[in-house]
């Protein structure tokens, strides 16, 4: 493709050199320039791309997209100045990959917890009622049934463009998508065509990024002030912060609740650790997933399906087929009674509601054990607030590493010990090592207990000390509690 098609529909504020180069492949990082190549020099967290521009002419680069003009030897390189290089990688990616967002049904989906269980959970119903679909999730990318291993919640624009251009070739027709605010914020997004967005519900996440929780929920509300007037936005009326991202959205607006008149209304009519009970729109259906905050999950799945055109009763019949997700509320089983719980809470909010549902289906009466830890380099400020929602909610409480990443796990204890109240410290442990403690859970537990082990769920490593290995909490726990 030409670079003056490439660019195509940019902002351009300053030009130099001819726009006939022919574009081999678009990319922000110097490392990654080969012969033919569209660099675009972007301004992140931890380096600055214009300082590699040199780099990225020695490697063969047609041309430079970039904020400011290349100075020295560089300026007599091909080069177009733009006011926002993040905005404009996105848009040129599109471009580049043939605009495959308006060849599909995208739906985005938003919030803080919920996306990974709804966008996957999309992907069953519309894959069983015989359709192909793409999912772009934190667990994984799947284009149909192919699966390929995530490595962000939302990719960067060149693998979102080209995941869905994959996605048209092999005939889907339909992409749900997880839209972190980190997407949204750094303009990853831009340039996608979405048939739909959704919102799940806000609360304390990410703060070490977003800096506060109001900047937090104005890069979420952004999503939705993009979508345009033949989109639809479907969002949680149980969450104050529904009402917000529906105003000034161009979108058609749509509601979901379990607590009051909605469009999309559901009532939990029965909980148990395997599934639940519970009626959609006047209609009862088993659903596999426990718990009110899947209940609401399976809400919105069930909302999203019929904004697409889908029949209420060839939904309801796919809603209860459906598997549980990968670390969300995954449980097993030991032979002597105890059951262990993996789930991916890591955030007060969604820690409380795991354990919630646990104290509602605990029909047994048996003691609740959690091992959980917080991530490093991550928000600090939730970390007592996690370990005091757990101490209150558990009989047995034991804090231990997550992914410490950078920081001193030790450290990092410290600072969820600071949360739990006096009174609740004799029934807490601190075990540094994760492994040690889902191992001391499982020798706590009696035959009626259950052991949560909360904080990573799906994911498959530890990174400590900047260095990932093998784990997998829920590998662990079974392990454990055969023995």
């Amino acid at each position: 493709m030409k670079l003056k098609e490439v660019i195509q529909g940019l902002e351009i504020t300053g030009l130099k050199g001819e726009t006939n180069p022919e574009i081999q492949g678009i990319t922000f990082d110097s490392r990654a320039v080969k012969g033919g190549a569209l660099f675009v020099a972007i301004r992140g967290t931890q380096a600055d791309g214009h300082l590699f521009i040199p780099q990225a002419l020695a490697a063969g680069a047609a041309a430079i997209i970039c904020e400011e003009d290349p100075a020295g030897r560089e300026a007599d390189a091909v080069w177009i100045r733009v006011p926002d290089s993040r905005s404009a990688l996105a848009r040129v990616a599109s471009t580049f990959h043939g605009n495959p967002s308006q060849e599909l049904q995208l739906v985005g989906i938003t919030g803080t917890n919920g996306k990974t269980t709804i966008a996957t959970l999309l992907h069953q119903v519309h894959t069983r009622l015989g359709f192909s679909a793409g999912l772009l999730s934190t667990i994984q990318v799947l284009i149909g049934n192919e699966s390929r291993p995530a490595t962000h919640t939302t990719p960067d624009p060149m693998q979102i463009n080209a995941y869905l251009r994959e996605m048209v070739e092999r005939g889907c027709e339909y992409c749900f998508m997880e839209v972190s605010s980190h997407a949204v914020d750094q303009e990853r997004i831009t340039g996608l065509q979405f048939a739909g967005g959704v919102f799940t519900n806000l609360t304390r996440d990410h703060l070490d990024y977003h800096k506060s929780f109001k900047e937090y929920l104005r890069v979420k509300k952004r999503f939705f002030d993009q979508l345009t007037g033949d989109a639809f936005a479907l969002v949680n009326a149980d969450d104050k912060h529904g009402k917000v991202m529906l105003q000034n959205c161009r979108a058609e607006p749509h509601t979901f609740s379990l607590r009051s008149m909605s469009e999309f209304r559901g009532k939990l009519v029965e909980m148990h650790l395997d599934g639940s009970s519970m009626e959609i729109n006047g209609t009862e259906v088993w659903i596999r997933l426990p718990g009110r905050f899947n209940a609401s999950n399976l809400l919105c799945v069930y909302g999203v399906s019929i904004l697409l055109g889908q029949h209420p009763q060839d939904v309801f019949r796919a809603i209860s087929q459906m598997d549980p997700v990968s670390g969300r509320f995954e449980s097993f089983r030991r032979g002597n009674g105890a059951t262990g719980i993996v789930d991916y809470a890591h955030t007060p909010d969604a820690l409380q509601k795991v354990l919630e549902t646990i104290h509602e289906v605990n029909v047994k009466g048996g003691q609740i054990i959690t091992v959980v830890g917080a991530g490093g380099n991550r928000d600090r400020g939730k970390r007592p607030v996690m370990a005091r929602i757990a101490a209150e909610a558990s009989d047995k409480l034991i804090l231990t590493s997550d992914n410490p990443r950078n920081e001193d796990p030790e450290l990092i204890l410290d600072e969820m010990m600071a949360g739990i109240p006096p009174g609740l410290r004799d029934r807490t442990m601190r075990i540094v090592s994760r492994e040690e403690a889902i191992r001391s859970a499982c020798i706590l537990a009696g035959s009626k207990d259950i052991i949560l082990v909360a904080g990573k769920g799906h994911e498959k490593t530890q990174e400590i000390g900047g260095v990932k290995r093998a784990f997998d909490d829920l590998e662990i726990l079974k392990m454990n509690l055969k023995g």
